[in-house]
């Protein structure tokens, strides 16, 4: 009945959402790209391509999720030579990504909306043998129909902030019967378990195998090409580098501020900023520029030789995990001006040391176990965190120190993303399990 309701409201619901999606689209660009795969219209060419193979469906969000899919489909592909695999995806900048990084065992499509006439559509096409969600993307069509085909559907790296639990455990009724049809939820710490059994998950059906986002042992950085975009600029290696990832509004311009004053102590600094959306390149520019600051683009690297910028904006996708790579000091975006915070992991495998703002509610565990283990440094506002990035400047030893101690919290989840295939390739006989439960 309440998915009855769902699909009966979801018009209506997409026509009041409808004009702000699209507005992004517009601000992101490239929105007309495979648009009708978002409504479950796929060309003859997909049709041919998917129909010879068995799939595994993975559905995930935008470029962080898409990452974890392709290393969870890497291990899969090790396990079943046979796999191949549909990555689905929401964003633009995650379609692009994915498209980038696919290997040739895979389909990379935009996600069907989950209106349950489109999300039909998707399944009779894709023809999965199971579905397996990336960390929160949990949609009543897109759950129901495997539960209602007998195909095992599984949660991987599921996350779940304290906030999110709240706000679910509000609405139980409705959302419980969606989470109910997860065959496997694999959750990154222990004491995830609990809020995923208050929603609903029997707790046979969960797993604490650690984050695969985590796994160091599944990550790999190659410095080349941002080195050769640094000496496009006339800038060499040596010099220290300011890094600010997955910035939002507001961020950009202290971090400027705070470069500026640095670089009386530090002449020799350069500050590298990659904003979390990079159609606000154009934006950030500006402000930096009327801070007096001499602002490229990354995309500029292979134009007409200039002085060496005091700032370098990314504007392109698919390269912050490589970037990391020439940082000395980064700064974790969305947790000073924004609220929830951005991934700290990448730049500690990058053996780079980490601050953040506050406001870390969406990494909440890992950002306390990092201050807790004196590996990484948790600010309060602008002027904090500008004492302890010319700390850190000043006393390497000391920076190292933060680096090893954040290895080491990350060490165990390491062969997570192992764990999780394994138990992924175990579900296809515990479906058929309940399926014949349920006739009985």
């Amino acid at each position: 009945m309440i998915r009855f309701f769902y699909n009966f409201l979801y018009p209506l619901g997409l026509s009041l959402f409808l004009p702000g999606q699209i507005s992004k689209l517009l601000r992101r660009g490239n929105y007309r790209h495979k648009f009708g795969q978002r409504f479950g219209v796929y060309d003859r060419e997909v049709q041919a391509r998917l129909a010879p193979h068995r799939c595994t469906w993975i559905h995930a969000v935008s470029v962080g999720e898409v990452a974890i899919a392709l290393k969870l489909s890497a291990k899969l592909n090790e396990l079943d030579p046979e796999f191949f695999c549909v990555l689905t995806t929401t964003t633009t900048t995650g379609f692009a990504f994915a498209t980038q990084e696919a290997s040739e065992r895979m389909e990379v499509l935009y996600s069907p909306l989950d209106f349950w006439p489109i999300m039909r559509r998707a399944y009779t096409v894709i023809r999965p043998i199971r579905v397996i969600l990336v960390e929160a993307e949990v949609w009543p069509n897109l759950a129901a129909e495997a539960r209602g085909r007998g195909l095992p559907l599984a949660l991987v790296n599921a996350r779940l902030s304290q906030r999110s639990e709240q706000r679910f455990r509000r609405f139980l009724f409705l959302v419980e019967p969606t989470f109910r049809c997860l065959d496997l939820v694999c959750v990154q710490e222990p004491e995830d378990i609990e809020r995923w059994i208050a929603l609903g998950v029997p707790r046979e059906r969960i797993q604490n195998v650690g984050s695969i986002k985590y796994d160091p042992a599944e990550t790999k950085v190659n410095p080349e090409l941002p080195l050769e975009v640094l000496r496009a600029f006339g800038i060499d290696g040596d010099r220290p580098i300011l890094f600010g990832g997955s910035t939002h509004a507001g961020e950009e311009e202290i971090l400027g501020e705070i470069f500026q004053r640095l670089r009386a102590e530090f002449p020799a600094l350069t500050l590298i900023i990659a904003p979390r959306h990079v159609e606000r390149a154009g934006e950030i520019r500006t402000r930096l520029a009327r801070l007096g600051l001499n602002v490229r683009l990354r995309s500029e690297a292979e134009t007409e030789r200039t002085p060496p910028p005091d700032c370098i904006l990314l504007d392109t996708t698919g390269e912050l995990q490589n970037w990391y790579a020439v940082a000395t000091i980064v700064f974790v975006g969305k947790s000073l001006t924004a609220r929830g915070g951005q991934n700290p992991v990448e730049p500690i495998l990058a053996g780079k040391p980490v601050l953040f703002g506050p406001h870390m509610e969406n990494f909440s565990a890992l950002a306390q176990a990092l201050v807790a283990n004196e590996a990484a440094i948790q600010i309060r506002d602008p002027n904090s965190l500008q004492e302890k990035i010319a700390w850190l400047l000043r006393d390497r030893e000391a920076a190292s120190r933060l680096v090893a101690n954040a290895q080491a919290v990350l060490a165990k989840h390491k062969g997570a993303t192992g764990r999780t295939a394994t138990l992924v390739m175990n579900l296809e006989s515990t479906a058929r399990a309940r399926v014949e439960a349920n006739r009985k």
